[in-house]
């Protein structure tokens, strides 16, 4: 694979993965506006265990309080901070985990891989995040939640099963409803995504193991890489932008993706 392709889409993954406003939706810009071949179940796996690595890194201290609340409940506490965050990720998780098993074994996931859903995707749930951010009511301000909590944030990430959607802006909106702050619903929309790409990225890494060569492991570990570095990168940006503004410019952002989508797709 030609090293400009692997880059290019290494970095559209890691910069766009984290940011709300939805990796597919760029994704399928590429062979469109590039004329490039699509880049293929390997580097799928690669990018995923990238931007995995990203959040991993940049959330790195409540990666330790996820991994100290699983061995609180094992051993019988679920009353500290540490175990109901494990718990709370761990019920957030089963919605789409649940339907997107079933989206992919009943052929839909492959039916809604069109220009037009992701455009319509990328607009429509731009417009959700800015009702969202602007008009939700207020009540949370710590990084606390609730097992209810989780699992309502957990129904939303299933809209993420929608190509254009964008999983960390569907998550964030969630959270920003339910009334939390911006930085927490940045929070839990990181955190939610690590079981969420690692369970994708095992179940694609088990269909690839088998025709995977030499030259496909080194592509691999180029965009892994790259997009583990663009990811980070992203993050920080976000975590450092939500400082001094709300999501509305990346709301505006999708717009005007969304539209170029549109128009590719009825053109």
């Amino acid at each position: 694979m030609a090293v400009f392709h692997l880059s290019m889409l290494a970095l559209i993954q890691g910069l766009t993965e984290f940011l709300p406003v939805s990796s597919s939706g760029h994704l399928v810009l590429v062979p469109h506006l590039t004329g490039l071949p699509d880049h293929g179940q390997v580097i799928d796996v690669a990018v995923h265990v990238g931007t995995l690595g990203a959040v991993m890194v940049y959330f790195r201290s409540d990666v330790f309080r996820v991994a100290n609340g699983f061995l609180h409940v094992l051993s019988g506490d679920r009353s500290s901070e540490d175990a109901r965050l494990f718990l709370g990720l761990a019920v957030a998780t089963v919605p789409v985990v649940i339907v997107g098993l079933l989206f992919r074994m009943t052929g839909i996931a492959d039916m809604l891989r069109s220009v037009a859903v992701v455009a319509w995707a990328t607009i429509v749930f731009a417009v959700v995040l800015f009702v969202c951010d602007r008009a939700a009511p207020r009540r949370e301000e710590t990084g606390n939640w609730t097992i209810r909590q989780a699992w309502i944030l957990g129904l939303w990430q299933v809209l993420a099963l929608i190509p254009g959607t964008s999983r960390s802006g569907i998550t964030i909106s969630g959270a920003r409803w339910l009334g939390y702050d911006r930085k927490s619903s940045v929070r839990f929309a990181m955190l939610m995504s690590i079981p969420v790409i690692f369970a994708s990225g095992t179940l694609l890494g088990v269909e690839v193991v088998a025709s995977a060569d030499a030259g496909a492991a080194r592509d691999g570990a180029i965009a892994a890489l790259l997009s583990f570095v663009s990811g980070l990168c992203a993050l920080a940006f976000m975590m450092r932008l939500l400082r001094h503004t709300s999501f509305t410019p990346y709301v505006i952002y999708r717009i005007c993706l969304g539209g170029l989508l549109l128009w590719i797709a009825y053109t």
